[in-house]
């Protein structure tokens, strides 16, 4: 499939998908969040993608929402009635939400490669995805306070779940950069590169080798991850024992195991 507003191709089971508005700095206007959301609900279904790359076109990763979309919004609520002008906001509010929850739901593993700028709707984003990795170059802001409102599309609700949560609040309050190495540090990033050639190597490396094992075992561990991270840990124990009581004895462990007494690499269906 093609997007207007976004690059993806499919290789060695490895999707990558790329924001494709350079000339604005990866801005995210209604199209851009309509095809993002197509995307990933697409590659949740698509049995030969196994991983997900998400990266920018150009030199930055995703400067945030395009301001022309709040343009739009303003003046589509503007409504007679106060009570509907607002439930008109909420509900566009929850539209732009859908597209990064479709990047956590997705079953798939989705791993960003941030180079550049990653500001407001930037962070939401990566905070949706299960790794992250950046470039010394890279920033990474909450920038919704210097613009007077709230973040609304989830760097609120998730990212205090991923660093301290006085990093996110001094963040979420001053609107300031953090470049790769402290974001490393605080480990918002996995790991920080010198520069988008050894990123990009970094990460493709990292989807391979994800890609090498079993497609059933890595979207099980996906899912059990994020339903353990919502829940206590006695209920996740539970659940993990179902999950396995119906997913276990499946095939791939059976190739997995066969492959470790032949000592060879095993080979798995999608």
């Amino acid at each position: 499939m093609t997007y207007e507003n976004l690059l993806l191709d499919v290789n060695n089971h490895v999707a990558h998908v790329r924001f494709n508005r350079p000339d604005k700095a990866n801005a995210l206007h209604h199209g851009a969040w309509n095809d993002l959301q197509n995307a990933f609900e697409m590659l949740d279904t698509r049995e030969d993608v196994r991983v997900i790359i998400l990266s920018g076109e150009g030199k930055h990763f995703c400067s945030g929402i395009d301001l022309t979309l709040f343009q739009d919004i303003t003046a589509e609520s503007g409504q007679a009635c106060g009570a509907r002008s607002r439930e008109y906001i909420r509900r566009e509010i929850l539209n732009l939400q859908a597209p990064i929850n479709a990047i956590e739901a997705c079953c798939k593993p989705v791993i960003a490669a941030i180079s550049g700028g990653c500001i407001g709707a930037g962070v939401d984003i990566i905070s949706a995805c299960d790794l992250r990795y950046g470039t010394t170059d890279s920033y990474f802001s909450i920038r919704e306070i210097d613009m007077g409102m709230v973040a609304d599309l989830g760097t609120l609700q998730r990212l205090p779940r991923l660093i301290p949560h006085g990093i996110v609040r001094e963040m979420a309050f001053t609107g300031r950069n953090v470049y790769g190495k402290e974001a490393e540090q605080i480990g918002l990033i996995n790991s920080c590169q010198d520069g988008s050639e050894s990123l990009m190597k970094t990460v493709f490396e990292v989807a391979l080798n994800i890609a090498a094992k079993s497609p059933l075992a890595i979207r099980g561990t996906k899912h059990v991850l994020n339903y353990s991270r919502d829940h206590s840990i006695d209920d996740g124990l539970q659940y993990v024992a179902t999950w396995n009581a119906g997913m276990l004895l499946s095939e791939d462990l059976r190739i997995a195991v066969q492959s470790k007494l032949e000592r060879k690499e095993p080979k798995f269906r999608n």
